[in-house]
C-alpha cells in the first residue's frame, strides 16, 4: 500500500531579539495558524501545505522582553533552515542598540534574501533590513516617530513615511500592526487562496482596513502605470460609481473601441475593466455599510447597482457573506 505523499512545509521564520514588540511576533503567528487551519479543512490533500514556524536569534539563550514573557529561540542564525518567509518584528524605542548588537541577524537576513526568502519588516524592525542593505534604492516605511532618524541612518533607502505598506520585489515593509495584519492576509491568500484569506480577515481585522492592494506603495506598480488615458479612465470610474453608463459607453466616452479599451486596461492594470469596476463598487459598498445608516437598497444605488438583490449576489460572490451580515459584523466590532 502506497503512503500518501505529504507536501513540503511552508517554512516561516521570525527574527527575535531583545526589546522586540511582542505583538508583532504573536499576531502574525496566530493569523497564519488560522489560515492554515482553515485551509487544512477546505483544501485537497494534494494542495495543502502545513506551516513550520521557527523563532530565529543570534544564539539559543532565552530573550526577556518588557511583557515579562521569555522568548525561547528554535534556531540560531547559524543553523536556521531555508525559509520561504521571514518576519522582522518591531523594536521598542530606539532601534539603534538592537541593530548594533545583532549583526548576526543582519547577516542572516542578507544571506536569506539572496537565497530566495521573502521578508516582512515591521516598524523599526525595518532598520535591521536596511542595515543588511536590502532596502537600498527601494521604497520602505517605518514607525512615524523614527522616520527622520531612519532617513538619516539609511539615506539610500527611498523612505515613504506617508505609506503604511511598501512592497519591492520580495520585500515588504509595514509601519504598524494593522498594516502587518493586512500583509499577512495577503500572504495567506497566496499560500492558501482567497477563501482562507477572507476567513482570517473576517476574524481579525477586515472592519478597519482597506485591502492590501489599495494601500501599499508597490515599486513598479501597475496602478502607477504609464498609460495616462487608462489612468484617467480609472479616476473616472472611481468618481462615478453610480453612473448608469456601461463599460462600452465609458470606452466610447474616451474615444476608444471596447476591444482596445479592454486590451489596454488589462495590460496596464493586470485586471479586466469589469473586475476593476466591481472591486471599486464592492469597496464603496463596504465603506457605506460600515459608516452610514443607508438601507441596503440605498447603498446598492449609491455604488451603481440597480437593486439590493444585485448587490447581495456580488457581495456573496466576493466576500462570502451578504451586505446585512457584513454590516452586523462591522458595526459590532467598530462600535460594540
Amino acid at each position: 500500500m502506497h503512503k500518501k505523499s505529504v507536501n513540503p512545509a511552508l517554512n516561516i521564520a521570525i527574527a527575535v531579539y531583545p526589546h522586540l514588540l511582542i505583538t508583532s511576533l504573536t499576531l502574525p503567528i496566530e493569523m497564519l495558524r488560522a489560515g492554515e487551519a482553515y485551509a487544512k479543512g477546505h483544501l485537497s490533500h494534494r494542495d495543502f501545505r502545513p506551516l513550520s514556524i521557527n523563532l530565529i536569534a543570534k544564539n539559543n539563550e532565552p530573550i526577556q522582553n518588557r511583557t515579562g514573557l521569555a522568548i525561547v529561540p528554535d534556531c540560531t542564525t547559524h543553523n536556521a533552515p531555508y525559509n520561504d518567509l521571514i518576519i522582522v518584528p518591531g523594536i521598542w524605542r530606539n532601534p539603534r542598540p538592537v541593530v548594533r548588537t545583532n549583526k548576526e541577524v543582519v547577516e542572516w537576513l542578507q544571506e536569506s534574501f539572496e537565497t530566495g526568502s521573502h521578508i516582512i519588516g515591521v516598524g523599526t524592525g525595518n532598520c535591521l533590513v536596511a542595515e543588511a542593505g536590502l532596502l537600498d534604492g527601494h521604497p520602505a516605511t517605518t514607525h512615524w516617530h523614527y522616520a527622520k532618524q531612519f532617513s538619516n541612518d539609511y539615506p539610500l533607502v527611498r523612505l515613504k513615511p506617508d505609506f503604511f505598506i511598501t512592497q519591492s520585489e520580495r520585500m515588504y515593509t509595514v509601519a504598524s500592526l494593522n498594516a502587518l495584519a493586512d500583509v499577512i492576509v495577503h500572504i495567506i491568500s497566496q499560500y492558501y487562496g482567497k477563501a482562507a484569506a477572507q476567513h482570517v480577515e473576517r476574524n481579525f481585522s477586515h472592519e478597519v482596513r482597506k485591502p492590501y492592494e489599495d494601500q501599499r506603495y508597490l515599486e513598479g506598480a501597475v496602478d502607477r502605470h504609464p498609460d495616462e488615458l487608462i489612468a484617467q479612465i480609472q479616476f473616472w470610474l472611481k468618481t462615478n460609481l453610480a453612473s448608469e453608463l456601461n463599460l462600452q459607453e465609458v470606452a466610447a466616452q474616451f474615444s476608444l473601441s471596447y476591444r482596445t479599451f479592454t486590451r489596454r486596461f488589462k495590460l496596464a492594470t493586470n485586471q479586466s475593466p469589469i473586475e476593476y469596476w466591481q472591486q471599486l463598487r464592492v469597496e464603496g459598498a463596504k465603506e457605506l455599510l460600515a459608516s452610514s445608516n443607508l438601507t441596503i437598497q440605498e447603498v446598492a444605488l449609491e455604488v451603481g447597482y440597480n437593486d439590493q438583490g444585485h448587490l447581495t449576489r456580488v457581495f456573496k460572490k466576493v466576500l462570502s457573506q451578504t451586505p446585512s451580515e457584513y454590516r452586523k459584523v462591522v458595526r459590532r466590532k467598530l462600535f460594540g
